[in-house]
């Protein structure tokens, strides 16, 4: 049964599923679409066209889907889409998307946001991510599935995160980081794998390809690019060409320490 305070504002057409709560002082646009058994909490806003998906909890003072922070939204109409099972903490403030990137801001499902984090316009996050007190994701962030954000780390519009990577709190991250690997500092570096993520998601025999193409990519001092289209061409292990197709695919780089090739 859906519940909805008679302190809440929801507009005229917004479409609310079964079993939602609205909680006092909370506000819903007209444009909003809530999906069932969803939390909506105290003081929290649902501005625009957004989307919400099933069991989704919105915390109290939480803004979602206000305008973009660009110069160059006027007004048009534009996306945010949430997936199933969200946790949006206190203060975070999300985004949709802009006419230049294509409209849309998207968000998996399983995903963890807590308090004061940012995701700009235009961002496509994965599933099942937690993102830390004040992470910010500035606009056009990529983010695949199993990725951790660190607290007070901020990340450069248009980087992109592999699946099971990690950037540890506090850090500044500019480049693209593949998947699998940690990151870490001002500016962010590649510091190696990110090995608790991977236990917890891989087997052993899953994870060791793994570290021996680190080491290959990262590690020998090799050509970058070349490095990886050999490993492609070889290996049997589908996270192995996951990283390798990452690296041959980015567009800013990967921020990795170069060192002098082994002898």
């Amino acid at each position: 049964m859906t519940k909805i305070s008679p302190l809440a504002v929801v507009e005229e057409g917004a479409k609310i599923g079964e079993n939602v709560i609205v909680e006092p002082f909370a506000y819903i646009s007209s444009k909003a679409k809530i999906g069932d058994g969803t939390t909506i909490g105290q003081c929290a806003r649902i501005d625009g066209d957004t989307t919400i998906g099933r069991e989704c909890r919105i915390f109290s003072h939480a803004v979602v889907g206000s305008i973009p922070q660009d110069l160059k939204y006027h007004g048009e109409d534009v996306q945010l889409v949430i997936g199933d099972r969200n946790t949006i903490r206190e203060f975070t403030l999300i985004n949709p998307g802009t006419e230049s990137g294509g409209g849309i801001t998207k968000i998996g499902s399983d995903n963890l946001f807590m308090g004061y984090v940012h995701v700009a316009h235009d961002c496509i996050i994965g599933n099942r991510c937690i993102f830390a007190n004040a992470a910010t994701l500035a606009g056009h962030v990529e983010i695949g599935d199993g990725v951790v954000v660190g607290g007070l780390t901020p990340i450069h519009q248009f980087v992109k995160i592999g699946d099971l990577a990690m950037i540890a709190g506090a850090s500044a991250l500019s480049q693209d980081v593949p998947p699998y690997c940690l990151a870490e500092g001002n500016r962010a570096v590649l510091r190696g794998l990110n090995l608790t993520g991977l236990r917890r998601n891989l087997s052993r025999d899953a994870i060791d390809p793994i570290r021996v193409a680190y080491k290959e990519l990262f590690e020998r001092g090799k050509p970058l690019k070349e490095t990886a289209q050999k490993l492609l061409e070889t290996t049997e292990s589908e996270e192995v060409k996951k990283m390798c197709r990452f690296v041959l695919e980015t567009r800013r780089g990967i921020p990795f320490e170069r060192k002098i090739n082994d002898k």
